[in-house]
Parts: structure tokens; sequence; C-alpha cells
């Protein structure tokens, strides 16, 4: 496994909580700490990217009598886009 350096900052809660893992012995030092963080997020990302496509498959493989209904295509982003255009009026 290759190894990239890089020059980091961190807030200091992020800092405090890489700094607590070492000192209780979960890692041997701060490096190995955000590394093996940033695995455990990656995997969770990848297992949650997992369950959607699985839900997402179940749900097409689905009988179109099964579907439920959305209302009209024209209205499907109404919602979305009110919201967007109130946000764009606070700015």
């Amino acid at each position: 496994m290759s190894v990239q350096k890089q020059s980091v900052s961190f807030t200091e809660t992020a800092y405090t909580f890489a700094k607590e893992l070492v000192e209780a012995g979960e890692y041997p030092n701060m490096s190995a700490a955000v590394s093996g963080e940033l695995a455990k997020a990656k995997a969770e990302r990848d297992r949650e990217q997992s369950l959607f496509e699985a839900e997402l498959e179940r749900r097409l493989s689905l009988p179109l009598d099964q579907w439920e209904p959305v209302g009209e295509a024209s209205n499907v982003t109404e919602g979305a886009r009110a919201h967007l255009a109130a946000m764009a009026h606070k700015s």
C-alpha cells in the first residue's frame, strides 16, 4: 500500500477526537487515526450506496400496478422548485 504525505488542518473538535482515539490505543498515531476513520467512513458510504442501489433495483422490478402514483409529471418537481425559489429570495 502506498502512502501519500499531506499536510492538513483540523477543527479543534476533529483534532481532539483523533487525539482521543490515539490515547485510547485504538490507533498508534494521528495519521493512522485519520486514515482509519476515513476508511470507516468510506466503508459506511459504500454500504449505504449498496443498500440504496438494492432498494432501487427492488422498486424498479415491481410490476407497474404496484407502483405508487406521484401525480402529474409536470408537478413532480413543483415543491423542490418552490423551495429553491424561496431560498434564492432569502439570499
